[in-house]
């Protein structure tokens, strides 16, 4: 979820950021595309070199990213170094270890039907991608998808969120310093019209992470275009808490799962689902977890702030539709005793009672609000978990893992956590993405890399022969290719037949082709 409200950054900073205007856009897509044409040709351990060099710097230059990172986003520092600096370090390790042989070529098999030939697969790069990503893990969700565009062989094109420009600034500073080439890795720093002028200027893949509104409007302008894209957009991930679960466990991970980054996640623990026995003493424990944590803003605080006014608004709106049509305010203010415009911090609320039809439960929060309902059976918990346009990652707790791994394969969701939350995307060897409307493609894993890439397939005859079985004339060839399908595919199949047929036709065309010769 983006929006264009600057907050965390006082106006004397954001001017001293450069930034790109939006007529620019082509001036840096043609520095892209001369840079993709010697990038391309460097080894992939050239390139995997580089990207060590910038996990050294990362790891360098640590502390003055935590502040950086905490300074835009108003999350804890433990938080910008585990969640986006240590993420996109993974990344990183994963990229030298996986990415050659991602990226390798891939022999395939052959069908006898092409006898004598070999097939394999390429794998090239795209070109020139643009990544545009958002505030709420403005260096993981940033970073992570240049690394896999760059191991691959493309230039990029970096459009970050306009709410956390200092962010961008930084990574643009990592780039350079890590000695990546001029052109290969640019970062554009502006309003959303630039990223709208550089989809113009026909980048080879656009890769989003975003709301879904305007994940929707990229498609369609990639679409007139046919620019393919993958599209990691909104979540409203459901918990499903089975009476055996280990309670405190649970407890703990939906506290995490629903306030880590102040809710502001696409993975978010927004819908929780408690079966009935459980459902009273779960409330309660989970009340008393909230009210112990610690947002006193020092470096150990548990809670950051929201990051944009827009943001908190929309909480504001959705929690007073949810009270207003008969849901119970278990923890948390009212949204009419919130501070004031200004100041970013509020209470985390819960919420029980909630009618399913409301906002709260309906459309993404991503604010510190957490809902929690019961339900009586396994059958239940399925339907109101896949009760939702939004289809990103669920989890499911319980001691019964074979029953846990049934209900996460009824589960809409493009990923599901078993007795854990919000972590399959710190996994860099899982393929991540969503169903339904959290969007479109996966990243991460080999794909991560190949989702960049232009799948060639290869099929290969050293051509000692000087005419194929199917290639003209078909004079005296539809009887013994009758018999070879027969053979081959048939009820009866026999392969001493199969291999006469084919020489009968191999014989065939052998006499025609010298018939024509001579």
């Amino acid at each position: 979820m983006e929006s264009t409200t600057l907050h965390h950054v006082p106006v004397r900073d954001w001017e001293e950021i450069e930034l790109t205007p939006p007529d620019a856009s082509a001036d840096l897509m043609r520095r892209a595309r001369e840079a993709f044409d010697t990038w391309r040709r460097k080894s992939i351990d050239e390139r995997l070199s580089l990207l060590r060099a910038l996990r050294h710097l990362i790891v360098d230059r640590m502390d003055e990213g935590m502040e950086i990172i905490s300074q835009d986003t108003g999350k804890p520092k433990v938080e910008a170094l585990t969640s986006d600096i240590l993420t996109v370090l993974d990344a990183i390790r994963h990229a030298e270890k996986r990415a050659k042989h991602a990226l390798k070529p891939r022999r395939v098999r052959t069908p006898i039907s092409l006898i004598g030939k070999r097939s394999v697969v390429t794998y090239q790069p795209r070109g020139v991608v643009l990544v545009i990503s958002p505030w709420n893990y403005p260096f993981q969700l940033s970073v992570v998808p240049v690394i896999e565009a760059l191991a691959a062989g493309n230039a990029v094109i970096l459009k970050p969120s306009e709410v956390t420009p200092r962010v961008g600034a930084w990574i643009a500073s990592l780039f350079r310093e890590a000695g990546f080439p001029e052109g290969v890795v640019q970062v554009a720093i502006g309003e959303k019209d630039l990223g709208a002028r550089l989809i113009e200027e026909h980048p080879d893949y656009i890769f989003f992470t975003g709301s879904v509104q305007t994940g929707k409007i990229i498609q369609q302008e990639a679409a007139k275009r046919l620019i393919p894209t993958t599209l990691e957009l909104g979540g409203k991930d459901p918990m499903i808490v089975f009476a055996d679960a280990k309670l405190n466990r649970a407890v703990q991970g939906a506290v995490w799962g629903a306030l880590t980054n102040y809710g502001q996640v696409c993975m978010s623990v927004e819908r929780i689902y408690v079966e009935e026995p459980i459902y009273d003493t779960f409330v309660e424990t989970l009340k008393r977890e909230v009210a112990r944590l610690r947002s006193n803003g020092g470096d150990e605080t548990d809670l950051g702030t929201m990051t944009t006014e827009m943001q908190k608004e929309i909480v504001r709106r959705q929690v007073e539709d949810a009270v207003a049509n008969g849901a119970k305010l278990v923890s948390g203010i009212h949204p009419r005793d919130w501070p004031k415009s200004g100041d970013l911090r509020i209470q985390p609320i819960i919420l029980t009672g909630v009618d399913t039809r409301s906002a709260v439960m309906r459309e993404e929060t991503f604010g510190p609000v957490i809902c929690v309902l019961p339900f009586r059976d396994e059958a239940e918990a399925i339907r109101a978990a896949n009760d939702s346009v939004y289809g990103l990652s669920a989890s499911v707790w319980t001691s019964d893992i074979a029953k846990a791994r049934r209900v996460a394969q009824s589960l809409e969701t493009g990923s599901v956590l078993i007795n854990d939350v919000v972590l399959a995307i710190a996994n860099p060897y899982l393929p991540f993405g969503g169903v339904k409307e959290s969007g479109i493609g996966r990243y991460h894993g080999d794909e991560g890399y190949r989702i960049f890439c232009h799948e060639k397939s290869l099929l290969i005859d050293r051509g000692w022969l000087p005419s194929e079985v199917h290639w003209f004339p078909y004079q005296n060839k539809l009887t013994p290719f009758r018999t070879l399908v027969a053979n081959l595919y048939g009820r009866k199949r026999s392969f001493f037949r199969f291999i006469r047929s084919y020489l009968t036709l191999l014989a065939t065309s052998l006499r025609e082709s010298g018939s024509k010769r001579g």
